[in-house]
């Protein structure tokens, strides 16, 4: 990448990219957060007395990039709603924790099958460049269905490993802001940590790259808002962009 900007130039000296998946590859947050929206407010219009689920503040608050379950317990939780944890076997409903995160699977299944998932073009054209330039990238993700999406969407080829939900129930992996599904990201392709740089949208999964000591997190702030580009930063952020495509210089981004 000769004559890079500064920013470029940070990530040249990386020899990985790991790439979150909701909001940095796929447009998928707006789906998620819907369906957290109806999963919540049944909850909540249950016991009465609570304002309904903000699906941008709430969701980027309490449930953007951690796994269903750890999403919905910090989210209740922040309403004052101890529900029982329940078990994975429990229907979707309002009774437990795992009952409002099973109801939340089952709208997020049911917009899919109606809608299909873009991806951002930005983020695409920053993964070919990098594939040009021999950098290995990952996606990571807590989702259980980002290899789902991926492959949908036709851009898995792009990644030489994906860590997603599925594997991380398999390996017993904590989710985020525990930096474990990164560092085994980083440890599929082969690279240590600090030389990888992450990329996310999520507070939580900014964390998670601090945490994990990486060379480099890059904040995706597709808001563009003062709130949400400061609470990145302070979360661990190195840099903030609204689009990972900006960290690419022209010329580089075909």
């Amino acid at each position: 990448m000769a004559g890079a900007s500064s920013l470029a130039a940070c990530l040249q000296s990386l020899r990985a990219v790991l790439f979150d998946t909701d909001g940095v590859i796929t447009d998928s947050a707006p789906v998620h957060a819907a369906a957290w929206k109806g999963a919540f407010d049944a909850c909540l219009a249950a016991v009465g007395g609570q304002r309904p689920f903000d699906p941008v503040d709430d969701y980027l608050r309490y449930v953007d990039g951690r796994a269903r379950q750890d999403g919905a317990a910090a989210f209740l939780h922040s309403r004052g709603l101890d529900l029982p944890l329940g078990t994975q076997d429990d229907p979707p409903g309002t009774d437990t924790v795992c009952a409002v995160a099973a109801r939340k699977e089952e709208l997020f299944s049911e917009s899919l099958r109606k809608h299909p998932v873009a991806t951002w073009p930005g983020t695409v054209r920053l993964l070919r460049a990098l594939g040009r330039h021999g950098v290995p990238c990952a996606a990571v993700s807590a989702s259980r269905h980002a290899t789902e999406l991926l492959s949908a969407a036709g851009v898995d080829t792009l990644f030489r490993a994906v860590v997603d939900g599925n594997e991380a129930h398999r390996l017993g992996l904590p989710g985020k802001p525990d930096p474990a599904l990164f560092v085994e990201a980083a440890r599929r392709l082969g690279v240590p940590p600090a030389d990888t740089a992450v990329v996310e949208d999520a507070l939580a999964g900014v964390e998670a790259g601090r945490r994990g000591g990486f060379g480099l997190v890059v904040g995706v702030d597709r808001t563009a808002g003062p709130y949400s580009a400061g609470a990145l930063r302070r979360r661990g952020a190195d840099v903030v962009v609204t689009d990972p495509g900006e960290l690419l210089i022209p010329g580089e981004d075909g």
